[in-house]
């Protein structure tokens, strides 16, 4: 694929998926610039320049205070206006665990003004594994691309701080009625409430949210961890069809904004 789909990583201290995420654009046919915060800051016109911003994961700035609270305070406190109106006119944004993290701390996805936090693992520990996702949301260009849309999705999840916690049950059935539950943790028996297949306890099992446009999309598991066939545990027990399920969201975002 051979488009220009120009994509924003951003960089701050403590990121450390970065590379794997500009790897994955690049297979996916976009072209990835690597930026970091600051120069951000001091370039708020720079974003004019990018169809999508990617924020990778990692534990930013050592995730002091609670996971991605520092990195989401000053995109907020800098930021906030020229986000707000890159999403406004057609631009995505892609929030990968930590991402996922400062997305919700900075509000702009739903229930992200209190309602909705992501908080300490169930299991009190790491939990790094692969978990199977359901797609709950026609809305999001990341997961629905015509025949390259995919119900379900495999990939690992790497966190400490990846559970889902909203403020009632009531709100986190509205989210998914109202198609911003993107994807959620689902077992064989399409059950979201059992771990390991639900690694953190999250309500409903919600494993990633969008926003009302579908453009503002954040995960806590890794895409950018499953670009290849050859990444899955299980990948010589496997039929490889098209392309391996992380690729497919990053597949998926350039298909559409190449169609913009």
């Amino acid at each position: 694929m051979s488009v220009d789909v120009r994509v924003l990583v951003l960089r701050a201290a403590g990121i450390n998926c970065d590379e794997e995420v500009m790897h994955a654009w690049r297979l996916a046919g976009a072209s990835p610039t690597l930026v970091h915060v600051n120069a951000l800051i001091e370039n708020r016109a720079m974003l004019d320049r990018f169809a999508i911003v990617t924020i990778p994961g990692g534990f930013s700035y050592g995730d002091d205070i609670a996971a991605g609270a520092i990195l989401a305070q000053r995109l907020a406190l800098n930021l906030a206006e020229p986000i707000r109106n890159f999403v406004d006119d057609g631009g995505g944004i892609l929030g990968i665990c930590n991402g996922f993290q400062v997305l919700v701390k900075m509000g702009l996805l739903p229930g992200g003004d209190g309602g909705v936090t992501v908080t300490f693992n169930d299991s009190g520990r790491f939990e790094a594994r692969w978990v199977r996702l359901e797609v709950c949301s026609d809305r999001c260009p990341f997961l629905s691309a015509g025949d390259a849309s995919r119900r379900f999705l495999e990939m690992p999840v790497e966190h400490a701080e990846g559970r889902v916690v909203t403020e009632s049950e009531a709100l986190a059935n509205e989210l998914l009625k109202r198609g911003h539950v993107a994807v959620r943790y689902v077992d064989a028996d399409g059950r979201t409430d059992r771990y390991p297949e639900n690694p953190n306890g999250s309500t409903g099992g919600i494993a990633g949210l969008c926003d009302p446009t579908g453009r503002v999309f954040g995960l806590m598991p890794h895409p950018d961890r499953h670009f290849d066939h050859m990444q899955h545990p299980q990948w010589t027990r496997r039929e490889a069809a098209g392309s391996a399920d992380g690729l497919t969201i990053f597949q998926n975002a350039v298909r559409h904004w190449a169609n913009r």
